[in-house]
């Protein structure tokens, strides 16, 4: 017979994590470059007022525990606030990707059937399309003061953030309820069809971000900038591990580009940078334009999509900046795999480090992690077998909001979709999406690992790789790149990739383009590429 533990059984909850840091970090600062350009400077004990003020705020308003509440917003204090104050009453906070077209946001919304939804006044025109196209859409909130507040007709009585929370009281009686129930809502990008939506629980929120803390996605000490947005899979747990940690926080709301990336970073002194590689090549080159790093930066973590070895060494070898790989999904919360180097490759040669740092990382403790053959068999962890990543942990999905089928294989894993190997160190390496891996004669052709490659040539700036059909080889690879300067010629490519690659993975045709078809999550439309390319057949 088991013998039961006599510990308190204390929910694991959202708040928590927020009158945490306003009992005992209260004067760590939290900072926004605000939507209106000004900069706007807070704290943890501050914060946790506003979010007293919001929360009786929602309530007046008539959201109930489990109702949603959408956000259209950038990284910013008044997000954070709601990050906190709707799960802490209960409810679900929706943030919603403003970069989705129109009739996507107006699907989500209905999809999630949200009553309020407050949005930055940058996305005006987006928030006013969805007054009349959401049904269960009550009110719309201007996160915002009244100096800025929109002024129009077409959100009828709209409702000012500051105004709002301003004539509310302070103590709110915070309800106690089980750890399971929902705090947070994101979809996923839809790529490959409709968005299906990833309802978070408290519980695996709050550990998913002892984890973030843990494994050095964030660390106590630092002073953290999460520049990937908060939109996306809750900007990878950093508003919420932050304050578990203490930890000042730097948010550049609408600076996504190199020139006020690096004024902020250097203004803050940021020493640690959530971000995809997208965002980092405007930083790299905004460094080397001014010659030096911010001051104070010492690591960036790169997710997203893979780093590349330019990128590596640009960061690292130029300017001294630690380039940490992670690798999640929106349904794993994010956090799965982060790389952080063993002791044993410390020393190793320069070359040796680099490539065990384009490798995703070692899964995090209460992550499990297996490669897959199609007939779900476990394959060994060689570094050389190829299969499906498979992953299954207490803050992974285990099903589609509002979705009755499981994505689950039969003896409860998620199949993430990509292909990749594991090695003896226990290093994960994606070496594609199973979708865009490029079958060749029956063998396997990763596109993200020759994209990477092109990428350290001089001549190419950006660079995607897609399958073409070939008469005899059923599919050959098609390079698409962004020249930087004189566009590179096939030849001139292929030179150089052979001695990183084998040569029967070297690309068969090259495109250039002026710019290549990019997502709102920052990742590249591969399905855009296969469409305007469509015409190209090899022999």
């Amino acid at each position: 017979m088991l013998l039961a533990g006599q510990m308190m059984d204390r929910p694991l909850l959202v708040l928590p994590l927020l009158q945490h840091a306003a009992r005992h970090h209260a004067d760590s600062t939290i900072v926004t470059l605000g939507v209106e350009g000004t900069v706007h400077r807070t704290t943890y004990a501050e914060t946790y007022e506003r979010v007293q003020r919001l929360a009786h705020a929602l309530v007046r308003l008539g959201i109930k525990p489990g109702d949603r509440v959408a956000t259209l917003a950038l990284n910013t204090f008044r997000h954070l606030d709601l990050y906190f104050a709707v799960a802490g009453i209960g409810a679900v906070c929706h943030t919603v990707n403003p970069r989705l077209p129109p009739d996507q946001l107006r699907y989500l919304l209905s999809h999630a059937e949200d009553r309020l939804l407050f949005f930055d006044t940058c996305f005006a025109e987006q928030a006013a399309a969805l007054v009349a196209g959401v049904p269960t859409l009550e009110r719309v909130i201007a996160l915002t003061d009244t100096a800025h507040a929109p002024e129009d007709g077409r959100f009828g009585d709209l409702l000012v953030y500051d105004t709002l929370i301003a004539r509310e009281g302070v103590a709110f009686p915070w309800p106690e309820f089980d750890e399971n129930t929902a705090a947070g809502l994101c979809y996923t990008s839809g790529t490959t069809g409709l968005p299906k939506g990833v309802l978070y629980s408290h519980r695996s929120l709050v550990l998913h971000s002892f984890a973030v803390a843990a494994n050095g996605l964030a660390s106590a000490g630092d002073v953290l900038m999460p520049v990937v947005p908060m939109f996306h899979v809750n900007a990878w747990g950093i508003p919420h591990a932050a304050p578990l940690m203490g930890a000042p926080l730097v948010f550049g709301g609408p600076a996504f580009d190199g020139p006020r990336l690096f004024h902020l970073m250097d203004e803050e002194a940021v020493t640690c940078a959530q971000g995809v590689p997208t965002l980092w090549q405007g930083l790299v080159a905004e460094m080397r334009a001014r010659g030096r790093r911010p001051k104070a930066l010492t690591r960036v973590v790169v997710g997203g999509a893979a780093v590349s070895d330019a990128m590596i060494r640009a960061f690292e070898d130029e300017f001294g900046v630690e380039v940490c790989h992670a690798w999640g999904m929106t349904e794993t919360t994010p956090l799965g795999v982060i790389n952080r180097p063993k002791e044993k490759f410390k020393t190793a040669p320069r070359e040796r480090q680099i490539r065990q740092k384009l490798k995703q990382g070692i899964g995090v403790y209460g992550v499990d992690i297996r490669i897959a053959d199609g007939e779900g068999r476990s394959l060994p962890r060689d570094g050389a077998s190829q299969g499906h990543i498979q992953v299954r942990g207490p803050w992974i999905i285990r099903s589609y909001f509002k979705e009755d089928h499981s994505p689950l294989t039969a003896d409860g894993w998620f199949d993430t979709g990509d292909i990749g190997t594991l090695d003896p160190d226990g290093y994960m390496e994606i070496t594609d999406r199973a979708k865009d891996v490029i079958k060749s004669g029956g063998e396997w052709i990763s596109s993200s690992m020759l994209e990477n490659a092109a990428l350290g040539h001089p001549q190419v700036a950006q660079a995607a790789v897609i399958g073409v059909p070939h008469e005899r080889w059923l599919e050959r690879p098609l390079l698409v790149c962004v020249p930087r300067g004189a566009p590179p010629t096939l030849g001139e490519i292929n030179a150089f990739l052979a001695t990183r690659l084998p040569k029967w993975w070297l690309p068969d045709a090259l495109e250039c383009v002026d710019a290549l078809p990019i997502g709102p999550t920052g990742k590249v439309l591969k399905t855009k590429l296969r469409e305007r390319f469509k015409h190209i057949r090899l022999e």
